[in-house]
């Protein structure tokens, strides 16, 4: 069974299709959305291997040439060099205004290859098909894309909404369980910031999502799709609600510029960590119930997933230098450092208003655990 939910931004509208074997079908699926039957695919090496072949026979069955480019897996890609290569490549396989460029991979791959598209002639369509939860439920909505800097993460990017998104819940199936568990990080955020029943359903039903029922799976991509729509369709270009989709990203950016970018910690692991911060601040200014963090902690651990800074291997700098870390990330306006708090679960809000010996508290109190 296949759902559909439709982003209806103005003159930029476009589907998120969700269910298995949609990538079996992306030929009929895109079809309708091609001036000339050729479409040019960028992927990595690790899901080119797994689920190129696949897309290349779909296409071809409705008769649509395929030219791709494979790179290298991994958070490193997403940087100048790789974004150089994939917009040349694109330039020599002769891709026009009107053509259509897939981006067949996770996070990296949809945020670089999206970037791309946004630049190459002012602007081609791209559609993603997201291989990981974490692209499926996050990063393949929405129209963020971009590559990282020296100095942080997603510094260099634009806003370029898809044509089209194809989330197909059996790929899924390939995923190492720490990859698709940091994915589930970002699923369980969505209950955090905005809906408190989503929240229960993940208590009671987590251990089937991450067991592999489908249907349970194919509930968590398309409600998390559903909430990260309704929020972009209010604040398109992140001046308002669209920020509370950061919930937990002030301190995963920071976690994850400490650990270089490397696989001591996954994108999605530093956002289930960085919930789990979140809610004992708001916890300790006041904001939310005592209780709220242990449950957001609990359903973490019962899962598997990572949840304190003691859960990150190897050396993490001191609190001072996290907390600078922090102040590069995206979400400073006027030199203020802006937190996703909680009234409690389900009750997300931005703030600025965070007393910086309150942070500093938390996490030397989170180092001297480890």
């Amino acid at each position: 069974m296949i759902e559909t939910v439709n982003v209806p931004l103005p003159g930029r509208e476009y589907d998120v299709r969700i269910g298995e074997g949609l990538l079996a079908r992306t030929g009929v699926e895109i079809a309708p959305l091609l001036r000339r039957s050729r479409v040019a695919v960028v992927s990595d090496e690790t899901v080119a291997a797994a689920h190129l072949p696949t897309l290349e026979a779909a296409l071809g069955a409705e008769g649509i040439d395929c030219v791709a480019l494979t790179l290298p897996a991994g958070e490193g890609t997403k940087s100048w060099p790789h974004f150089t290569r994939t917009v040349e490549w694109l330039l020599e396989q002769k891709v026009e205004r009107r053509d259509v460029v897939i981006a067949l991979g996770g996070g990296v791959i949809g945020d670089l290859v999206g970037f791309a598209a946004a630049v190459l002639r002012r602007g081609v369509r791209f559609v993603q098909i997201p291989t990981s939860l974490l692209a499926q439920v996050d990063s393949s909505v929405g129209g963020k894309t971009g590559i990282n800097a020296p100095q942080g993460k997603n510094l260099i990017g634009a806003f370029h909404q898809p044509a089209l998104v194809l989330a197909d819940i059996g790929v899924l199936d390939t995923l190492t369980p720490r990859d698709f568990l940091a994915g589930y990080g970002e699923v369980v955020k969505y209950g955090l910031l905005g809906d408190a029943a989503f929240f229960d359903w993940l208590e009671a039903n987590g251990a089937k999502v991450a067991g592999g029922d489908r249907a349970a799976r194919a509930h968590a991509v398309q409600r998390s799709v559903e909430m990260k729509a309704e929020i972009v369709l209010r604040d398109e270009t992140e001046q308002g609600d669209r920020a509370l989709l950061n919930l937990g990203h002030t301190f995963c950016h920071a976690l994850e510029a400490a650990t270089g970018y490397s696989d001591r910690l996954l994108h999605g692991e530093g956002v289930a960590i960085g919930c789990a911060l979140a809610f004992e601040l708001s916890a300790r200014l006041g904001l939310c119930p005592q209780e709220d963090p242990s449950r957001v902690r609990a359903l973490l651990k019962d899962s598997g997933m990572r949840c304190d800074l003691k859960d990150i291997p190897g050396d993490l700098p001191s609190a001072e230098a996290l907390l600078d870390l922090m102040g590069q990330d995206k979400k400073v306006v006027d030199g203020q450092l802006r937190f996703i708090l909680a009234r409690g679960i389900g009750q997300a809000f931005v703030t600025a208003d965070v007393p910086r010996d309150k942070v500093l508290d938390l996490l030397a109190e989170q180092l001297a655990d480890r």
